[in-house]
């Protein structure tokens, strides 16, 4: 969740507090038995909560005698929480892909749901546990790893330093030993992890990981008026344009994502429905001319 500042509390209490606000925000109601499901604190712990917030945020919320239970206030204004729709659709998400349970998630009602398959991704949570670990020491790892380019796995050395998820899926950024260049290697091809050594390059020395490019994105020019302003309010564009920064080294999965690596004309504008506005300073940072 997402806090606003405030003074200084007890974490777990602040926590509390929070979720109070998040309930009242997104289900219009809090109780003590809330309190008591979500954290496990007693109900004389639950009541102190309840009458330590309603002491400094009076108007927050009421008491409904017949519901017997607290509703938002009609000058409701939080002051643990910054209410995000993206963090709500999250807690859906990881529900419904089982990521937590939804006693876990703090939403009490969950509405009807549903999302697109995404495919499952083989990744081990040992080669994960050791790509991890390489990244925290700075350490170099034996992997045998399997490429696009050849018909069997072979062994490399790699030195991670992050990793990135493309939309689809997850990558370890890494110094290659074996031609000597930062590049991306795919947590799910990684078939063995091996031997560890001391690494040998400065991370920092990565500069399409450290370089940000912006994508500015416009609707469609072949877009009805109607057309026009529906997308600049799903992209939440001002003026007609909307800004994405990415890292250059995350700049092709980026430009695929958004269906940006083609031209504007291979498709019908209903479906491009975005076009790239400078798309001479983006393809000039990935080292090549505009491909249309």
């Amino acid at each position: 969740m997402t806090r606003k500042k405030g003074k200084q509390l007890n974490w777990s209490v602040e926590r509390r507090y929070e979720f109070i606000e998040f309930r009242l925000f997104w289900q219009g109601r809090i109780n003590r038995v809330d309190l008591m499901d979500a954290f496990g604190v007693s109900t004389q712990q639950a009541s102190i909560d309840l009458n330590a917030y309603i002491d400094q945020a009076k108007r927050n919320l009421v008491y409904d005698k017949r519901l017997r239970t607290y509703l938002r206030g009609k000058h409701f204004k939080p002051k643990y929480l910054k209410p995000d729709a993206e963090e709500y659709f999250a807690q859906i998400r990881a529900v419904d892909q089982g990521l937590v349970s939804a006693a876990q998630s703090w939403i009490s009602y969950f509405p009807g749901f549903g999302a697109t398959p995404t495919p499952a991704r083989g990744v081990a949570a040992e080669t994960l546990r050791d790509v991890l670990a390489a990244i925290h020491d700075c350490s170099a790892l034996q992997i045998t790893y399997q490429s696009m380019s050849r018909p069997e796995p072979g062994a490399r050395w790699i030195e991670p330093h992050a990793i990135a998820f493309d939309g689809f899926r997850w990558h370890a950024r890494a110094f290659c030993q074996n031609d000597a260049v930062f590049k991306d290697f795919l947590l799910s091809r990684i078939v063995e992890v091996g031997e560890t050594q001391p690494a040998t390059a400065d991370p920092n020395s990565d500069e399409a990981w450290h370089t940000e490019v912006v994508l500015e994105i416009g609707p469609h020019p072949e877009l009805s008026d109607t057309q026009r302003r529906a997308i600049e309010m799903d992209y939440g564009m001002e003026e007609g344009r909307a800004q994405i920064p990415v890292r250059r080294a995350l700049l092709f999965y980026a430009l695929k994502r958004l269906g940006l690596d083609t031209g504007p004309t291979v498709r019908p504008p209903n479906e491009q429905q975005i076009v790239l506005t400078n798309a001479d300073d983006v393809f000039a940072a990935l080292g090549r001319p505009v491909p249309w």
